[in-house]
């Protein structure tokens, strides 16, 4: 199995898929039902993603096999501070390990945008996400917005990896 990850133009059409399918799982969740055509088009224009580009953010497209498999958003919030958004990943496509890649390339995305700090906002529900990012070293904050969908907060420092660490003077 091969996993890679590219940035990629919100509004392209395998982005503006991939937002579509993200959108209507965890709207149907919340909701307890399938959302409407109707809705999902309301909820799309409400919960844009245009803020996903440079210079104020990055939107990730996963590939498995060639195959498009998922995405991830990425929002300046301020100076050094990055949140991750729009972790998706299509239901054929998870239990492969593509999760944490996605959300480490995500990282690295994030450390070229400046961030030295990453944080994201999840709801109740979506408990996979949570075991996710408490398993990828991602610790509990408080809350750093108000959102009424947003129960759990999560942060993580972006260290530079080995690598890339400046080399020491003596």
């Amino acid at each position: 199995m091969t996993w890679s990850f590219e940035v990629t133009p919100v509004d392209h059409p395998d982005a503006a898929q991939l937002l579509r399918e993200y959108l209507d799982e965890i709207a149907s969740r919340f909701y307890e039902r399938q959302v409407t055509d109707e809705e999902l088009d309301a909820l799309l224009e409400k919960n844009h993603s245009r803020d996903l580009t440079p210079p104020t953010g990055a939107f990730l497209l996963a590939w498995r096999d060639g195959v498009l498999a998922g995405c991830a958003g990425l929002r300046v919030a301020a100076p050094y501070i990055t949140e991750l958004t729009r972790v998706f990943l299509r239901r054929e496509e998870r239990g492969k390990g593509g999760a944490a890649l996605l959300v480490a390339a995500a990282e690295d995305v994030a450390r070229g945008l400046g961030a030295t700090l990453i944080r994201l906002d999840t709801r109740d529900d979506l408990v996979e996400a949570r075991a996710l990012y408490a398993r990828l070293g991602y610790e509990t904050v408080e809350p750093f917005n108000d959102d009424p969908f947003a129960h759990h907060y999560f942060a993580k420092s972006l260290e530079l990896p080995d690598r890339v660490q400046p080399a020491k003077r003596d």
